[in-house]
């Protein structure tokens, strides 16, 4: 007779094997489980196979049964995630920018597992990788703990920072000085991570791209009063800011076509109040940072969205026009 821990291995076992290895659409028969024990060196009779199953549901660990020909077959289908929200995740992190190829490669088989080895089979070779400008910052992820940790505790933390010239290569901002922040949240817009920090220099909101730190640490002092924002402040500040880069925030009355409707909607949400100008065109007022990528953002409609408050932006809106053609005469 098998001792307690014999059992509780085999027990142990058995209920990894029914919950990588089965589902509704691939049950296990009595024979394939006990090979399956015995691949792993725990023997196995086929007649107790039975026994240990119901003692496995006995204690919560949901194993389904149904009679198969003259044989008993038995799957698991109660898991932590569906297919289709595993199915999610592995798209959200292909779409990634901040995780590198390799980092990427190793969570997708980690996601897809959750699955168990025939639905994560099955979602791998469904995967489409449609992103292929992953950075190459490998101390992106290792960094984000740190943060987690900094904003837990609200502390300040420390980082390098740094562009990519033409070469590839890092060049440090402010001379590779050390910036000393205080940390609001991580934030993950147009698929690139991003640090929200208060900046006392300037005493307003700023951003980092998370890609662009190097050797991030959690510091020992507390973050100022104005770092601690509510939620829905730090949801306000996403809202305004057009792929993180800073301006000042602004009240601005779009008109733009039917046609643009739905981008509107993308951009600012789905509860943007709009009103009919006339058959071809509505309007909206938003809240945004502007910037030059906001000025980017409007210029790549090409007429079919114009603003039409407040007066100084659109001084400034013809301002930018009228260089913009005198630098092509």
């Amino acid at each position: 007779m098998a001792n307690n821990g014999t059992l509780k291995m085999k027990m142990l076992a058995l209920w990894e094997i029914l919950q990588q290895e089965s589902d509704i659409a691939n049950p296990l028969t009595k024979n394939e489980i006990c090979e399956k024990l015995q691949a792993r060196g725990i023997p196995c009779e086929r007649k107790s196979v039975v026994t240990d199953i119901e003692l496995l549901n006995k204690h919560g660990y949901s194993v389904e049964t149904k009679t198969e020909g003259r044989d008993r077959i038995y799957y698991v289908v109660d898991r932590q995630f569906s297919v289709p929200e595993l199915k999610i995740i592995i798209d959200a992190l292909q779409a990634a920018s901040f995780v590198t190829e390799q980092k990427t490669a190793e969570l997708v088989e980690k996601i897809a597992a959750l699955g168990g080895s025939h639905r994560g089979s099955i979602m791998k070779e469904n995967i489409v990788h449609f992103n292929t400008r992953k950075h190459k910052n490998e101390f992106t992820l290792y960094s984000v703990n740190e943060l987690e940790q900094a904003l837990i505790e609200k502390c300040q933390v420390s980082f390098f920072y740094f562009d990519l010239n033409e070469n590839h290569e890092k060049v440090y901002r402010k001379d590779k000085k050390l910036y000393v922040v205080d940390p609001i949240a991580l934030v993950f817009v147009e698929d690139n991570y991003y640090l929200m920090c208060w900046s006392t220099k300037y005493q307003q909101i700023v951003s980092y791209r998370m890609d662009h730190m190097m050797n991030v640490s959690k510091l020992e002092t507390p973050v100022c009063p104005e770092a601690m924002l509510p939620e829905e402040k730090i949801a306000a500040f996403t809202e305004q800011t057009f792929k993180m880069f800073g301006g000042e925030p602004e009240e601005v009355t779009l008109r733009f076509s039917n046609d643009l409707i739905g981008t509107i909607y993308d951009k600012f949400g789905e509860d943007t109040q709009m009103i009919r100008v006339d058959e071809n065109s509505c309007a909206a007022r938003v809240t945004v940072q502007v910037s030059p990528t906001f000025w980017g953002w409007v210029f790549q409609f090409r007429g079919e969205l114009q603003i039409t408050e407040p007066r100084d932006l659109i001084d400034t809106y013809k301002a930018l026009l009228e260089n913009a053609c005198a630098e092509m005469e």
